[in-house]
């Protein structure tokens, strides 16, 4: 067993979205492709410093739990999983100092070597707490 417990701070993320863009993907050329976005986070009120922990689902789309996929815009019983991590999930930080919340995501060339054509998405939704 284990707990966390969390400071009497809140914390805030200070973008309200942001967009990781694959790019165009040539199945005649499958290769892994990674890409990165920052959303910025704040914590205020409390003590000096704040604990905070931040989670993220799996998608509106995902195939069970930890696997995350991107629906096709037009057809809709085709998918493209992926992957997504965030750094740091947990910490603890000053209060009122701006920080940064790394996300990155990646595509497995094996993934979309036989993928439909067209534009695939999907939305990850982030929680931060206090």
């Amino acid at each position: 067993m284990s707990a966390v417990i969390l400071s009497a701070g809140n914390c805030r993320f200070r973008t309200a979205s942001t967009t990781l863009d694959f790019g165009l993907l040539d199945p005649g050329n499958p290769a892994n492709v990674t890409v990165n976005a920052t959303i910025g986070f704040r914590c205020n009120g409390g003590p000096p410093n704040v604990t905070f922990a931040i989670s993220g689902d799996d998608g509106l789309y995902e195939s069970g739990p930890g696997s995350p996929r991107m629906r096709h815009t037009v057809q809709t019983t085709e998918f493209l999983p992926y992957g997504i991590s965030l750094s740091p999930v947990s910490g603890t930080v000053p209060r009122n100092t701006n920080q940064v919340l790394a996300v990155t995501g990646t595509v497995l060339g094996a993934s979309y070597g036989n993928a439909a054509a067209g534009a695939y998405s999907d939305t990850v939704t982030l929680t931060i707490l206090p």
